[in-house]
């Protein structure tokens, strides 16, 4: 579960102090009318960016990505709503030689379900999770969930000692500098604010659809006013 160079110095700058900034429903506009640095200072961290129905990369169609990372030099975040059937999690054990957990592991009443995490670095994991778990390595995203990128963490989950809600992870989306934020203006992607009962107490197959719920919007008008637009 060690994470790239990319990955760790993002795990670090999410552990400096402050949160995430309140949602602004006018982030697109604002975006638009903003420069490149002032783009750059409407932080998406904490939020949710959900694919347009006009997503032309398939990898990403109808994707409900949590950002936890997002500055000058680029942007980060997780895929939720992409479940893989293998590796599943006490397979992630066996591979890393955690043998002895992955029998542990099946005595849990419900094991992490594993998602691909985005299309960057599948062979690195991590763990997001609740916020009743850390380690010394643990950063908060916000005030909704951490994230913790090692081997102790499945081993404490293993052994019925680990977060109360956890999501393991394989690989993770990534944008250069000003990339996302172009994307945003060209209506590829919606905004909106995360929260724990979408990460943690919402099945996987229903965020997408949620999340837009908590705007008042239905996957049904997105789509057709994507079709007029």
């Amino acid at each position: 579960m060690r994470p790239s160079t990319r990955a760790r110095s993002v795990i670090s700058a999410l552990s400096a102090p402050g949160g995430f900034p309140a949602y602004n429903p006018l982030l697109k506009d604002r975006m638009s009318g903003a420069s490149t640095t002032e783009r750059q200072d409407l932080s998406l961290i904490g939020q949710f960016l959900l694919a347009m129905p006009g997503m032309s990369d398939p990898r990403f169609a109808r994707s409900a990505i949590l950002m936890i990372s997002h500055g000058s030099t680029g942007a980060m975040g997780f895929i939720l709503n992409q479940p893989v059937e293998s590796p599943s999690f006490d397979e992630i054990l066996k591979e890393i030689g955690l043998t002895e957990e992955a029998a542990m592991a099946y005595n849990l009443a419900q094991m992490p379900q594993v998602f691909r995490g985005g299309p960057v670095e599948q062979g690195r994991g991590f763990v997001l999770h609740s916020l009743d778990f850390g380690l010394e390595a643990t950063a908060r995203i916000g005030d909704i969930a951490a994230l913790t990128a090692t081997q102790e963490v499945l081993r404490a989950i293993a052994k019925g000692r680990g977060p109360e809600r956890s999501i393991v992870l394989l690989g993770y989306a990534g944008w250069s500098g000003g990339q996302v934020e172009d994307e945003i203006i060209a209506n590829g992607w919606l905004s909106v604010p995360a929260t724990h009962q979408l990460l943690f107490d919402t099945p996987w197959d229903e965020i997408y659809s949620a999340a837009l719920a908590s705007l008042g919007v239905s996957e049904a008008l997105l789509s057709s006013e994507a079709g007029h637009a």
